[in-house]
């Protein structure tokens, strides 16, 4: 088994997900009392976070190199960047520590392709919505991307900085995401944000749901188990 490497902690609420989810994963697949293999740095998101509203791209990826790189030092053998908007800085990564980096937008992919979804809306930060370095990897693959008009993405993404990342659920905030998604002629909708699945799941909506959360932590197991040899 790889020794993962997580850089957590944007927020922690989804890397707890994370932990959770890549220790049942192994359980399930090896049995008995098998879990992951895993190290993470975890951030203090609020550092990132004033980055991110400031502009400071250059900035975070530093910090995001920086990380990496230790991790890479103490032994982990691949990189799981547990938030999406930060795949922003995958290539960055993956070219200063050599290491493959299991991206979430790719793993989101492979998943809505094998469902045969072929329009989907995406939801997540503005940065991520926005952003052509997600919607991007998801069209290479033949994939139709719709994104909320301007005042439904405000609204997204004030829900996930102003409740989600504080691990505050309220039902009213999920009434607003169930409007937004039930507005577009989509067949699927990804949650491109690694808090949102705490929020909305596959019961609310009738078209496919992609919580990346979980697709991401499946891609790095496989990875992780050779299944991808």
């Amino acid at each position: 088994m790889k020794k993962i490497g997580l850089l957590g902690g944007m927020s922690w609420e989804s890397s707890l997900e994370y932990y959770r989810l890549l220790n049942e994963m192994v359980k399930e697949k090896l049995g008995t009392t098998h879990s992951a293999k895993c190290l993470m740095h975890s951030f203090d998101f609020h550092e990132v976070e004033t980055l991110q509203h400031q502009g400071k791209w250059e900035a975070l990826t530093d910090l995001m190199v920086q990380e990496a790189v230790n991790l890479k030092k103490a032994g982990a053998e691949c990189i799981v960047i547990c938030t999406n908007t930060m795949h922003k800085m995958a290539p960055d990564i993956e070219g200063a520590t050599h290491l493959p980096v299991i991206h979430i937008a790719d793993a989101t992919a492979n998943e809505i392709n094998r469902r045969y979804v072929d329009k989907v809306l995406l939801l997540g930060t503005k940065f991520t919505m926005e952003g052509a370095f997600y919607k991007e990897r998801l069209e290479k693959k033949g994939i139709e991307v719709v994104i909320p008009d301007e005042s439904d993405r405000q609204i997204v993404h004030e829900i996930i900085y102003q409740e989600l990342i504080l691990g505050e659920l309220k039902e009213e905030s999920k009434k607003e995401y169930i409007k937004i998604i039930q507005k577009q002629e989509v067949s699927g909708v990804v949650l491109g944000c690694t808090e949102i699945p705490l929020l909305i799941s596959e019961n609310d909506v009738t078209i496919e749901v992609f919580d990346t959360t979980e697709i991401h932590a499946s891609a790095a197991v496989s990875f992780a188990l050779g299944e991808n040899a």
